[in-house]
């Protein structure tokens, strides 16, 4: 079973990790559906050291049929994290604005292209200011890095193996049950779920103050929605693959392995001919 420690820091660690030389390369991806720009928040106060990294343009690259965040692309990540300063043998923190939805996409990421050493600010911005942190408007120059993007460190669905796992082990659907029945669809243009999957928002991993609950929490959750530590193939989809990369880590912390599905709804529809299921 992974560790939450393993994972996630808490705004206490990481502002003493930060007093000391050299702390973790610090990533801020604050961004939001519909906007404003992510950078906007950096600008006005972003972490100390921390540099800012956009969903968009750095973690995802661009929307087409694999989706509206597929992977980025190896050459162009690699060129953007050693740009911000990211070593292979320094540890690196992710945060958002809290219910780190967002910072899940960056570590997931990360781990896919074999950094070792990536957690979540638990909490994120909201809980650093919370605490009484000191943030900054400065934007560092970091020293490059010499990060080494290797593909495939963590496990990875296409459309047909996210339909093989809902039909045979447990797929999870991470967003609103509203838009998993079909009820509203705000961004792609087809409303509903992938038959099998079972609805499981990732608002439920998380307590109202935005941080993850706890190991114990979590484990009950996702086996009360079907998911076993029996190595059933477990795995996740979203819109765009970047809300169930937050499932993805709150089953890791629960100690379930589970495979992301990174084109997740955007993807799957587009293909008419990919069944849609709609209601509970």
């Amino acid at each position: 079973m992974t560790g939450s420690g393993d994972l996630l820091v808490s705004v206490e660690s990481l502002a003493v990790d930060l007093a000391n030389e050299p702390g973790p390369v610090v990533l801020d991806v604050r961004w939001q559906l519909g906007g404003p720009p992510g950078i906007d928040s950096y600008r006005r106060g972003h972490l100390p050291t921390a540099v800012f990294t956009d969903l968009d343009r750095v973690l995802a690259g661009p929307p087409g049929p694999g989706g509206r965040h597929p992977l980025p692309d190896l050459a162009a990540f690699q060129a953007a994290m050693r740009a911000a300063g990211v070593r292979q043998d320094r540890a690196v923190v992710v945060y958002d604005d809290g219910d780190s939805t967002i910072a899940a996409r960056g570590w997931w990421t990360l781990r896919y292209y074999g950094h070792e050493n990536v957690r979540v600010l638990d909490g994120g911005y909201r809980a650093w200011v919370g605490a009484g942190l000191a943030v900054t408007q400065a934007e560092p120059g970091p020293v490059p890095g010499d990060f080494t993007a290797r593909p495939g460190h963590m496990p990875m669905l296409d459309a047909a193996a996210a339909q093989a796992a809902a039909l045979t082990g447990r797929l999870l659907d991470a967003r609103s049950r509203e838009r998993y029945r079909g009820e509203t669809e705000p961004v792609d243009p087809v409303a509903g779920h992938i038959p099998g999957a079972v609805s499981a928002p990732t608002v439920g991993n998380v307590n109202a103050n935005g941080t993850f609950a706890d190991a114990a929490e979590l484990a009950a959750r996702f086996a009360a929605l079907g998911v076993a530590e029996d190595g059933t193939a477990v795995g996740a989809y979203c819109g765009s693959g970047v809300t169930a990369a937050h499932e993805v880590l709150a089953l890791a912390l629960a100690g379930v392995p589970a495979a992301l599905y990174v084109g997740s709804w955007s993807n799957w529809v587009a293909d008419p001919a990919r069944p849609i299921a709609t209601g509970d």
